[in-house]
């Protein structure tokens, strides 16, 4: 049986969508889905603190990139008592997860040999490529086949219904301070929904932006997503939102049709659940339409006034 390291929770997550779970013997830190993998030894951490303000955190990371140094920490000692087979990483973003130069550099400090299968998608269609390759690296290509076609079904189940409606113009904050959009996957996502965004562009990284490029847009809704966070941690960032000059002339503030959103458990994790991802987008942006089934879960109304 193979033994699987998985350093990214998306990884985590199919791995254990095609039935491989007990096929993994350790996770990064971010791992937390399923709830069992939770039991597993962690093999990564942050080298730094990284806490406080959206601003705040973006500051310490764009310092320590500056000269240089990584963001994680892999613990080599774990890795080495774990001897795996295959170690699932990413090379798309050096703030999100270990990537692929410092597991290679750690393997080598070690003499280990294993497999590693590095990921960095852009776009749905590569989020579900990734699934494949994975599943035929685990040699189960029909499960890999079999969750392809779920995740497709389940995009093909809310449009069918948003098809018949209006698009609906929706910006999403991917991060609060400095203002940044979202882009890769996520335009997909709300083309699938019902949506459409000016501001991102499918395939391309999510772009900063100046405040009144998202005053001009002037979107009808807004979704506020920030990448890693969960609900309650948004909350804690919402004052710099509203002390922006001109952000209550907004349509949306002022037709509150604002929503925050989780940005931990979906959207930002290109996996298994992101067809619920574009689910929770449907029912933001047509609730009339689906039931509200994550409603207070994966998403939420910000009553503004």
């Amino acid at each position: 049986m193979q033994r699987v390291v998985s350093l990214l929770p998306a990884t985590t997550e199919i791995v254990c969508a095609l039935g491989m779970g007990d096929h993994l013997v350790g996770r990064s830190h971010e791992c937390d889905y399923p709830e069992q993998v939770s039991q597993l030894p962690i093999c990564s951490e942050p080298k730094y603190p990284f806490q406080g303000t959206s601003y705040e955190i973006d500051q310490r990371v764009k310092a320590v990139l500056a000269e240089g140094l990584s963001i994680y920490r892999v613990h080599t000692e774990t890795l080495k008592s774990l001897n795996p087979d295959l170690i699932l990483t990413q090379d798309q973003c050096e703030v999100c997860a270990v990537s692929l130069n410092e597991v290679e550099q750690c393997l080598a400090n070690l003499g280990m040999e294993a497999s590693i299968l590095s990921f960095s998608p852009e776009t749905l269609e590569d989020i579900l490529a990734d699934i494949q390759t994975i599943a035929d690296k685990l040699h189960v290509p029909k499960q890999g086949n079999q969750l392809q076609r779920a995740i497709t079904q389940g995009f093909e189940d809310i449009k069918a219904k948003t098809s018949q409606r209006p698009q609906v113009h929706i910006e999403v904050i991917e991060w609060i301070n400095p203002l940044m959009t979202a882009g890769n996957w996520m335009p997909d996502l709300i083309e699938i929904a019902g949506g459409c965004s000016t501001l991102g562009e499918s395939g391309k990284h999510s772009p900063f932006i100046d405040f009144e490029v998202l005053k001009d847009a002037n979107p009808e809704i807004i979704a506020i997503i920030p990448c890693g966070y969960s609900i309650d941690q948004t909350k804690t960032e919402l004052d710099h939102l509203f002390s922006l000059s001109g952000w209550n002339e907004l349509k949306a503030v002022q037709n509150n049709q604002v929503f925050l959103a989780d940005g931990h458990q979906y959207f930002n994790r290109p996996g298994p659940r992101i067809a619920d991802s574009a689910r929770i987008l449907a029912e933001i942006i047509h609730p009339d339409s689906f039931p509200q089934s994550h409603k207070k879960t994966g998403w939420i109304a910000l009553d503004v006034f």
